[in-house]
């Protein structure tokens, strides 16, 4: 039996899948996100490959046409709105679903052929906190950790995240490693006791919304220890004294957290090199979505605990390519490979490759407008 290579569709994992026509649905042993291991959603996959109430060609007014006719109309009614109303007149909506290579041409054709950055993705609705957490800290969209990170860390802190039910490979894949690395620490930040809160070490049943303080608390905790990197910020971080100075003023009562409760926990995070913050939609979901992600890159540039084996902060998305997406430009915001629609030079630079006749100049509708 011919077993086809292909990527589980649901969740942000991505996990890797052996799929035979037949339905039969095997973990990939080699793919580095889940190395065999499937969750329920993933083994049940081949229940979804039959053929009832699905649509196998193309129709037209209801009905069945050639994908030659159906791709003409397409191809003439997008071309006549743009002639009547102007490049801005269409728009695609993307999936965190597609594969890298379709996403790729969906963004090119949009931004390079037809002119226009009227194109958006689920990272809108979905990671656009982290997006902006991470041009705000890093200058670029950039996940700076690995899946390997988990296994080598000695403390894990899971904030708004049940992970267990939400990405459950990489519950396992943590599970793992601290049954085989009893010295492992985990910690759960959540206002829920979750299926996750049963792997922590510690749960903080943290106020709504008291993310921003617990996290500007464990800096100005940090700082007050001495427990910076002063090589790694001297050569790679800015402006962090008036970081420092808005964690101080930070009235900790917003956590909901005791006393006792903040110590231990800002002393665990402080006394332990190799840490990974894992957080997901309960931090990105928020009206203070932004500050939540960089309240937390800052305890990590802070310390250096970033971009080194078993350390960093680690935004898991929803879906399984979300970052993928961001990668060659998905959002309307941004171009092919983090560039800027802003700066004439990137512009160029992707025009240039993509040998377009035309380039959008200005950043599109996003996905609510």
């Amino acid at each position: 039996m011919s077993l086809t290579r292909t990527t589980c569709p649901y969740c942000g994992v991505g996990c890797g899948v052996l799929a035979a026509p037949d339905g039969t649905i095997k973990g990939d042993p080699d793919h580095p996100a889940n190395y065999g291991r499937l969750c329920s959603k993933g083994s049940a996959l081949g229940e979804t490959i039959d053929l009832e109430g699905r649509l196998l060609h193309p129709k037209v007014g209801g009905q069945r046409a050639s994908w030659d006719f159906a791709l003409d109309l397409v191809a003439e009614k997008f071309s006549t709105a743009i002639a009547e109303y102007g490049r801005d007149s269409v728009a695609f909506y993307a999936s965190g679903q597609l594969l890298t290579e379709d996403y790729y041409v969906a963004n090119k054709l949009m931004k390079g052929f037809i002119g226009s950055a009227n194109i958006d993705t689920n990272s809108r609705l979905c990671m656009a906190s982290s997006v902006a957490g991470h041009k705000r800290a890093f200058g670029t969209d950039t996940v700076p950790g690995t899946y390997e990170d988990l296994e080598q860390a000695d403390l894990i802190v899971l904030v708004g995240s049940n992970l267990a039910w939400c990405h459950p490979v990489l519950f396992q894949r943590i599970a793992a490693a601290k049954e085989g690395r009893p010295g492992m620490r985990s910690g759960n930040i959540d206002p829920r006791r979750t299926a996750t809160t049963d792997l922590a070490d510690i749960h903080m049943q943290i106020a709504p919304d008291g993310d921003v303080a617990l996290f500007n608390g464990l800096l100005a905790y940090l700082a007050e220890h001495r427990a910076f990197d002063d090589g790694y910020v001297a050569a790679h971080v800015n402006g962090l004294d008036d970081a420092v100075a808005s964690a101080q003023v930070t009235d900790l009562q917003d956590t909901g957290l005791s006393v006792n409760e903040l110590v231990h926990f800002y002393a665990l995070w402080a006394g332990t090199q190799k840490v990974v913050t894992i957080y997901s939609q309960g931090v990105n979901q928020s009206q203070s979505g932004t500050d939540k992600v960089n309240a937390i890159l800052n305890c990590h540039l802070a310390t250096g605990r970033i971009g080194r084996p078993g350390m960093g902060p680690f935004s898991v998305t929803g879906q399984p390519n979300a970052m993928g997406g961001r990668e060659v430009g998905g959002l309307a915001n941004m171009l092919a490979n983090h560039l800027d629609i802003e700066n004439a030079e990137h512009r160029d630079a992707v025009q240039t490759f993509w040998q377009s006749p035309a380039i959008c100049a200005e950043p599109g509708l996003k996905a609510v407008d």
